[in-house]
């Protein structure tokens, strides 16, 4: 709950999840007096003053707010839905979770339809809302190869050099990254266009050698979408053996790489094989959280035209020939990490906060438990669901 006659209050006895380490016996002082909240201090409790007020969190575990830059959707809604409905289950869902920011991540679909999607995440950024907040769109782009559509569309992709990709860069203001592959005719070009208009390339869907990677990277690609999902692996020509896709995204350092980390999508060998590469400055864990999300076992869902459902807890083509978005939100992957992969709990939660925020130029102001930095923060069950979630110091469940 809120304390409208104390702007000024502070949490204790929680175990605070700084970007190197977690601590206890440290308060966080929230200052909700500002338009934004913000994180006024972290000190020993023994030094708080007498009349500050205390709000006790039951030595809970204190985390940044986490920040997905790649979600579709939740409960059996999609943000490929411009409506006040989809949007609002969707981000309080969220919310509910742990997760105060998104990029309402929005499958391939018809141009007009894309179109009517952008004016919608346009006029909804643009006032306030309940529930996670959206700081931009991130589209599964029509300009992807066929032969790694996974889950997407066939029917709605075309190359890059098409001239409707210039009613898709029209919303530059709110789209922040887009997913291509580096290998399609003209790829390179529209990766100098993206990057023109502050729009984040990102490598994924694709069918691509090294080589196209490089050349992409050279004109300012610097993300890469859901590492081993529907990217392309070494192949060999007669007796050489050309690296694709994700052994570039596993060794360049230049990148910026998403992991799925569900147990699903991924299993613990291959997360540990991107953790041990990439690295916890690298890494970024996002849920590709589908309408399944939140879901009962054998429920079914769209994305866009097509249709999918729930089994084994992921999202999966009726055929089996593909998985189709997790049905896991980011909360639930971080038990994963620390338990299935083996990765410390502050590099987790840096994977699920601050790497994106880095990703989206936030990190001045957003990911992790500092002062100056706005308070948007969780409070987590030992199971990590989350027990309360603040957003510009304000408690909204």
């Amino acid at each position: 709950m809120n304390h409208p006659y104390h702007d000024r209050f502070a949490l204790v006895n929680g175990q605070l999840v700084l970007p190197e380490r977690v601590v206890t016996g440290m308060a966080l002082v929230i200052d909700a007096s500002s338009p934004n909240g913000l994180i006024a201090a972290i000190m020993p409790e023994t030094q708080l003053a007498p009349e500050i007020l205390r709000v006790d969190v039951g030595r809970r575990i204190i985390t940044p707010g986490l920040i997905d830059i790649h979600t579709h959707g939740a409960l059996g809604y999609t943000f490929n839905e411009p409506t006040d409905q989809a949007f609002d289950a969707i981000l309080q869902e969220n919310a509910r979770r742990g997760v105060t920011g998104v990029l309402a991540t929005v499958a391939t679909a018809p141009i007009n339809d894309l179109v009517q999607v952008f004016e919608f995440i346009r006029q909804w950024m643009a006032t306030p809302h309940a529930g996670a907040q959206v700081y931009g769109a991130h589209l599964e782009s029509p300009f992807i190869s066929p032969a790694q559509c996974g889950a997407l569309d066939p029917k709605n992709l075309y190359l890059p050099d098409d001239p409707r990709a210039e009613q898709i860069l029209a919303y530059a203001d709110i789209l922040r990254i887009l997913v291509l592959a580096p290998e399609q005719p003209g790829a390179v070009g529209l990766v100098e266009r993206l990057v023109e208009r502050g729009i984040i390339p990102a490598a994924g869907h694709s069918m691509a050698k090294e080589e196209h990677v490089l050349a992409a990277m050279r004109a300012g690609l610097r993300h890469v979408t859901h590492i081993f999902s529907a990217m392309s692996t070494t192949v060999r020509e007669g007796p050489w053996r050309k690296p694709g896709l994700l052994e570039t995204a596993l060794v360049n350092e230049g990148l910026m790489v998403e992991m799925i980390a569900d147990n699903k999508h991924l299993p613990p060998t291959l997360m540990k094989l991107a953790y041990k590469s990439i690295g916890p400055e690298r890494l970024c864990v996002v849920s590709d959280a589908t309408s399944g999300a939140g879901l009962p076992e054998g429920s079914r869902f769209r994305m866009g035209e097509m249709e999918y459902e729930v089994i084994d807890g992921v999202g999966m083509m009726f055929d089996r020939s593909a998985f189709a978005g997790s049905s896991t939100l980011l909360n639930q992957m971080i038990p994963i990490l620390t338990e299935k992969v083996g990765i410390p709990l502050p590099e987790a939660i840096r994977m699920t906060s601050l790497n994106p925020a880095r990703v989206l130029n936030l990190a001045e102001r957003k990911g992790s438990l500092e002062a100056g930095k706005d308070a948007d923060l969780a409070i987590f069950n030992p199971d990590f669901s989350a027990w309360r979630t603040m957003i510009a110091g304000q408690w909204i469940n």
